[in-house]
């Protein structure tokens, strides 16, 4: 076999490599290899409204069967790509076929994070990243009397939330001292760990799990305090380990901080006709002060996707585009633009309390992010000023009497 774009990896940035792909009017051969056996689909909902049972599997993917057969994309499912000849222009699957290509595009993601500890691979110890994987959490949760949940980011409070509200009993254990501590200020960690703890889910911080217990199965987790959690299941949302090694083996040029494989501003890896895009490329990006790193976020993969497209078909332009994210966790709605990581300020707009406000961050005077629950007018407005890196007052920025996009300059 052998296809003029081969994209590895059938996620949300390889979905949309071919996707635009066809839109650009690129008439050559185009196959996405997935080493998982569904289609392509919407990964966010996996610990939100799929896990509740509020979408079936058909509403999260991206695009159906037809949709693939009608613009001639070939859909190598099951495979895992193991191996990558640059020289030769090939990979191998890890069933030992050979596969061809022209430009290679990496998309693969990465696997869950899982604990390096004893018992850390015990039946009922369960990551989030695929339809697999939460339809196991779902099946095991149905049974389940008490969750433990290890990690305070989104992975791990969206499942706390959807749990919670199924009634079941949730243990969540973060091992900083506020949830969110990577991608969030203090007040908005402190408004979700007041949110969880007020619709019962017991939130431990600053607690380090030292062991899972069990034989056959999970029966608890024991910290390093000595006391033993009784648990049934436990859901490990600490982030994702990139899946790059096959890439890295061949002689790609790895990114030591963030473990991923660097790309230039095009999206292109250190070897010949070889793209990485989404959650596995190390990238440097402006709105971190050109730091290098790794994006995990839908917005992200696809922008990344259209960068390299784009490329392919010889409309080359560097990437540049703003990130976003959000989490739903009961009925709250998370919206967030820019990072702010290395903020000096944060400016509170709005009252907590209301259930309804935003934090802007500030460094040197500058918005450099904003964090939005339930105020989705904040956050059209606020990624104007993220984007524009508006020099504002925490006096200007706080009054929510004015629209934040009346402080941008005529």
């Amino acid at each position: 076999m052998h296809f003029e774009v081969l994209i590895v990896g059938g996620g949300h940035g390889g979905a949309q490599v071919a996707v635009m792909l066809r839109t650009q009017k690129f008439a050559g051969s185009v196959a996405i290899v997935g080493d998982e056996p569904e289609l392509p689909y919407e990964r966010p909902p996996l610990s939100k409204e799929y896990f509740a049972g509020e979408k079936e599997f058909e509403r999260i993917q991206l695009r159906p069967a037809r949709y693939w057969d009608e613009r001639d994309v070939t859909m190598l499912l099951g495979k895992r790509v193991v191996g990558v000849d640059p020289a030769a222009h090939t990979v191998t699957t890890d069933g030992g076929e050979t596969i061809g290509y022209g430009k290679l595009v990496w998309a693969t993601g990465g696997a869950p994070r899982m604990l390096p500890i004893p018992g850390g691979d015990l039946p009922g110890v369960q990551g989030v990243r695929t339809r697999a994987d939460a339809d196991a959490m779902k099946a095991a949760s149905e049974t389940a009397r008490q969750i433990v949940v290890i990690g305070g980011g989104y992975i791990g409070l969206e499942a706390a939330a959807v749990l919670t509200k199924a009634g079941k009993k949730v243990v969540l254990l973060e091992a900083q001292d506020r949830v969110l501590a990577r991608v969030a200020g203090e007040a908005l960690s402190r408004f979700y760990e007041k949110e969880h703890r007020e619709h019962g889910v017991d939130l431990r911080l600053g607690v380090c799990v030292e062991a899972i217990e069990g034989e056959a199965h999970v029966t608890g987790v024991r910290l390093s305090d000595g006391e033993v959690i009784p648990a049934d299941l436990v859901i490990v949302g600490i982030g994702i380990v990139p899946a790059v090694e096959p890439l890295l083996a061949a002689g790609a040029e790895g990114a030591s901080g963030s473990g991923g494989v660097l790309v230039d501003r095009h999206c292109k890896t250190s070897l010949p006709d070889i793209y990485a895009i989404g959650d596995c490329a190390a990238h440097e990006n402006p709105f971190a002060e050109g730091a290098v790193i790794r994006l995990e976020s839908v917005q992200n993969a696809n922008d990344q996707a259209n960068v390299v497209a784009k490329g392919i078909v010889g409309d080359e332009a560097p990437y540049h585009a703003i990130p976003w994210f959000w989490s739903n966790q009961y009925d709250l709605k998370l919206q967030t633009a820019g990072l702010s990581t290395g903020h000096d300020r944060a400016v509170l707009r709005g009252d907590p309390a209301t259930r309804s406000f935003s934090v802007v961050y500030l460094k040197q005077g500058r918005v450099i992010a904003i964090d939005c629950v339930n105020a989705t007018k904040d956050y059209v407005q606020g990624r104007m000023i993220v984007t524009a890196g508006l020099l504002a007052t925490p006096g200007q920025l706080a009054d929510t009497r004015t629209p934040l996009k009346e402080l941008l300059a005529p």
